[in-house]
């Protein structure tokens, strides 16, 4: 007990309260970068700081205790049968259910008010409301609970949020009445307070007058017997509705400016689960067509609609220092695991390089050095004239080394995680051997086309406008900066919202350029990615093949015209159609490996 730490107690304590609350003795708890996320019984919330920082741990406690409630006054099976069939109305329905549970405990014990007042305020940081400046733009689900929040518990909508809930207050008052003096007094009965949020949606238009009500007696005495623990099959991630509040939202802003609410929205899901059945990731996960490309005429040109709104930017400014260092933790935390297996082989990395760099030998000499290795051959043959060894000559070409990471939405996850940890240690390990490294990611600033597509939009969409996304290119790394110094931007990598759309082709290129700036004598760059180059925004708008002819263009051009050697890594889709020096993996596991192995035969590669 005296080695915990104080994160280990704390957890300890943490998963205690949850087991406690939720009256189940099975509940885990683990932390997480990741947007905090239930599924059954495994709760993952948000990774305080080391020292546990007040906010932090009331934040982490917050969502447990949301988790626990949901658990144990929730039913999923009877949520499930009540819900409305329309986009709006479901996601502003299962908002309101959150209320619900959440206002039981708050209203019961002090300390879980605090908890989830603390939630409460970092999930509304990241919604849309909060840059809402007409009722148009409020997010409906969003205001709708937080307005129900404060009628069933009295608290206040937090600051950020109050001008977007004020916008939409007076117009959602009018049409429901006294609606929520209703739902404050059904609050402990699920099924009673279910039939007056479906009121209630009818009342504001959102369903239709005669939608089927699906609680009626028939299934209710089917229902009556159940309780949360008995539908832990069907407890679903609290994330899986969010979908929908993203169509919500889309559908309350106007036309083509869905892109900044959806943004916010999506990316609080984007990263919260790796099910690749949670419809949040069926939402936000790009689509990677790998589909053979078909040849171009020599006309076709790459092109960018603007670039004015692109971006290239250092990671330490994309996220405040506290976060930074949060994230870093969690980064850490996931290298422990790895560490064993990944440093050995960047040890084996190391022996190479440093027997390159030092020395080199002739044997069976005639004179020289006395080789050790043959004194047996000495003591039996004395007269023997060929036991001595001379030192080659040998110079050792400078080398930097560019990782250049796709931080696209597909490779959130276990696939960043270990591309992000296999950079670290690759990094440290080139380091000691006197190699520059750099380490590079890409994606955009904004699903589905952001600035970039609403000037196009403005501008009457015109053919063929090429490139429709604003690029994001983030410097984690640079190469003449230590490691020490750049350790805490990687963790960056494990931020939610970062990871969206991917356009290799140009980050090739800018990675490429600043490769060509540099002094050394030899330059290698290697691609991490997890297959095609995906921008539904610009894919829609274009030639089929669009972004894909323009990589396979440059990539071309590299491998037959630039002193920069070029290698790729592909996890869980080929990408040897691509380039010549490339492998694919299947298992994230191997990448560690994967990326010392082609290092190693890039550097006995004679430049």
């Amino acid at each position: 007990m005296t080695d915990q730490t104080p994160l280990d107690r704390f957890k300890q304590a943490l998963t205690g309260a949850a087991r406690a609350l939720a009256h189940e003795p099975e509940v885990e708890v683990a932390w997480s970068a990741d947007a905090p996320a239930q599924n059954g019984k495994n709760f993952r919330v948000p990774l305080p700081g080391r020292n546990l920082p007040r906010d932090q741990a009331i934040e982490a406690r917050g969502f447990a205790d949301s988790f626990s409630l949901r658990l144990r006054h929730h039913n999923e099976a009877l949520h499930g049968k009540g819900a409305p069939p329309e986009p709006i109305a479901r996601a502003c329905y299962d908002a309101i259910e959150q209320v619900r549970y959440e206002a039981i405990g708050s209203n019961r014990y002090a300390g879980i008010r605090d908890n989830l007042n603390s939630a409460v305020e970092l999930r509304t940081a990241a919604d849309a409301i909060v840059r809402a400046e007409e009722a148009s733009e409020v997010p409906l689900p969003t205001a709708l609970s937080l307005m129900l929040r404060e009628a069933l518990t009295g608290e206040e909508v937090p600051e950020r949020a109050r001008a977007g809930v004020d916008l939409v207050r007076g117009d959602i008052l009018a049409k429901i009445g006294t609606d929520m003096e209703g739902l404050a007094e059904a609050l402990d009965d699920q099924r009673a307070f279910q039939n007056l949020t479906l009121d209630m949606l009818r009342h504001l238009d959102l369903t239709l007058p005669d939608s089927p009500d699906p609680t009626d007696a028939e299934d209710g005495d089917e229902e009556e017997g159940e309780t949360p623990e008995d539908q832990e099959s069907d407890e679903e991630d609290e994330g899986g509705a969010e979908p929908e509040a993203a169509d919500a939202r889309s559908e309350l802003s106007d036309g083509e400016a869905e892109g900044d609410a959806d943004q916010e929205v999506e990316g609080e899901q984007e990263m919260s689960d790796g099910d690749p059945s949670d419809d949040g990731e069926e939402v936000m996960q790009p689509v990677r067509p790998n589909r053979p490309w078909t040849d171009f005429p020599e006309t076709f040109e790459y092109k960018a609609y603007t670039d004015k709104f692109d971006e290239e930017i250092e990671a330490a400014e994309l996220c405040d220092f506290e976060e930074l260092e949060r994230l870093r933790t969690y980064l850490d935390s996931q290298l422990a695991g790895l560490q064993g297996v990944v440093t050995r082989l960047a040890n084996r990395l190391q022996r190479r390089l440093m027997a390159q760099q030092n020395r080199s030998w002739d044997f069976d000499q005639e004179e020289g050095l006395l080789d050790a290795a043959r004194l047996t051959r000495v003591v039996v043959s004395p007269g023997h004239a060929l036991s001595y060894k001379i030192e080659r000559d040998t110079e050792f070409k400078d080398t930097v080394v560019t990782l250049l990471i796709d931080n696209s939405g597909s490779m959130r996850g276990r696939p960043i995680s270990i591309a992000a940890i296999s950079a670290d240690i690759l990094a440290r390990t080139l380091e000691r051997c006197g190699v520059k490294t750099e380490i590079l990611g890409f994606t955009t600033r904004a699903w589905k086309g952001g600035q970039s597509r609403e000037a196009w939009l403005a501008d009457g969409r015109p053919a063929n406008p090429g490139r429709l996304n604003d690029l994001r290119h983030i410097l984690y790394k640079k190469a003449d900066e230590p490691w020490r110094r750049a350790r805490r931007n990687l963790g960056l990598m494990m931020r939610e919202g970062l990871l969206k759309e991917n356009i290799d082709g140009e980050a090739l290129l800018w990675a490429h350029d600043r490769l060509l700036r540099r002094p050394e004598d030899r330059r290698i760059l290697m691609v991490i990615s997890d297959g095609a180059p995906v921008d539904d925004s610009t894919l829609s708008v274009n030639q089929a093949g669009f972004l894909e002819s323009h990589l396979r263009k440059v990539i071309d051009w590299i491998e037959k015209q630039s002193p920069v050697q070029l290698a790729a890594i592909g996890i869980g889709h080929d990408v040897t159609r691509y380039y010549k020096r490339s492998v694919t993996i299947m298992d994230v596991e191997q990448l560690g490996g994967t990326i010392i192995e082609q290092l190693a035969d890039l550097f006995e590669i004679e430049g």
